[in-house]
């Protein structure tokens, strides 16, 4: 969680770029991850490289067991993002930059905190940017993964017509 006292959590419902300041954060619910999320992703996007698909695989490269691909994390870390009751009024997603931490295993439970880092407007009136900083831990408050996103979300009515 946030320490800066200029920091408050974002309450429930659909958030706009003028209401939001640097600094408001959220956290997402938790989800555990699954072999059977792992064994979609796999056959999905056909990366069945061993440590994802072999617990036995797995502990030969120094992992406790099937490591969930980094990828399919960060997709399920996307759509609890878009769930969570406190959300953005979203057009599109401009690209993310992102670390792969420590493993996440088969069984593990994640949640993100995600944290305004930074907006700014764009030519097109109804629209801004907003960068989120986002930290995804698992059950043992251990950070797994993290980075930001660029996130084009809209403005409101005010400076639409402003």
């Amino acid at each position: 969680m946030p320490v800066e006292s200029q920091q408050h959590e974002l309450a429930a419902g659909t958030h706009e770029y003028e209401q939001l300041r640097d600094g408001d954060w959220f956290s997402t619910d938790s989800l555990t991850v699954t072999a059977d999320h792992i064994d979609r992703f796999a056959d999905l996007t056909g990366d069945r490289f061993e440590i994802h698909m072999s617990d036995d695989r797995a502990r030969h490269h120094g992992f406790d067991g099937r490591v969930a691909h980094g990828l399919l994390v960060l997709s399920l870390v996307d759509g609890l993002k878009n769930q969570a009751a406190a959300r953005f009024n979203a057009i599109a997603s401009l690209g993310w930059d992102w670390s792969f931490k420590r493993p996440v295993l088969i069984g593990d439970t994640i949640r993100a905190t995600l944290t305004i880092a930074g907006k700014r407007p764009t030519r097109h009136a109804a629209r801004g940017i907003v960068k989120l900083a986002c930290d995804v831990t698992n059950q043992n408050g251990d950070s797994v993964q993290s980075g930001t996103n660029q996130l084009m979300v809209y403005r409101g009515v005010r400076a639409i017509l402003s």
